[in-house]
C-alpha cells in the first residue's frame, strides 16, 4: 500500500566500540526522513513501508550482512533493505572521521528507500547533489553534526 505520509524511523545503536548520541542520530533521521520524502522517485520503497529502522552496528556485523546479501567480503558504510531497514557501520563512521559521517549514512539509505540508486557515474553525481542539499537542509534544521574524540583512541563520540 502507498503511503501519503512519511515513515516513522527509529535508530538503535547495537556496537559498543564507538559512542554514539541515539537522541540526537534520531532527530536528525526525522528530519532526513521527511526531507527524503519530499524527493522520492515514483514506486520507491519508502512510500510503501510504515517504519524504517536504523541499526548501527560493529564492523565485524556488517562484515557478515555484507557478505550475506552482497557477496562481498569485508564491512560496508552503509546497507539499505527492502522493507525499511538501514544498518550503518559505526566504526566506518568514525574512520572516516569527516563532520556528519554517519548523518551521511543514514541519509544515503534514506536516499536509496526513496527510489535513487548510485550504481552509474550519472545516478552518482545525482545522488552525491541531492545527497549533500539535503544533509545541509537537515543540520541548518538544528541537528548536531561533531565528529568528537573523547581522548581514547579506540573509542569515538560522534554525532
Amino acid at each position: 500500500m502507498r503511503r501519503r505520509l512519511p515513515p516513522s524511523i527509529a535508530v538503535r545503536n547495537l556496537q559498543r566500540t564507538v559512542r554514539i548520541s541515539t537522541r540526537r542520530l534520531q532527530r536528525f533521521a526525522e528530519i532526513a526522513c521527511g526531507l527524503a520524502w519530499k524527493h522520492k522517485q515514483p514506486e520507491a520503497e519508502i512510500a510503501s513501508v510504515a517504519a524504517i529502522s536504523v541499526l548501527i552496528t560493529s564492523d565485524r556485523r556488517m562484515a557478515a550482512l555484507h557478505k550475506e546479501f552482497c557477496g562481498l567480503a569485508g564491512p560496508t558504510d552503509v546497507l539499505a533493505f527492502q522493507h525499511g531497514e538501514i544498518v550503518i557501520s559505526a566504526e566506518m563512521a568514525a574512520r572516516q572521521a569527516r563532520t556528519a559521517e554517519i548523518q551521511l549514512y543514514l541519509l544515503h539509505g534514506l536516499l536509496h528507500l526513496a527510489g535513487f540508486d548510485d550504481v552509474t557515474a550519472q545516478q552518482q553525481k545525482r545522488m552525491r547533489r541531492l545527497q549533500n542539499k539535503l544533509l545541509a537542509t537537515a543540520i541548518h534544521a538544528g541537528c548536531s553534526h561533531r565528529l568528537v574524540g573523547d581522548g581514547r583512541a579506540k573509542r569515538r563520540q560522534i554525532v
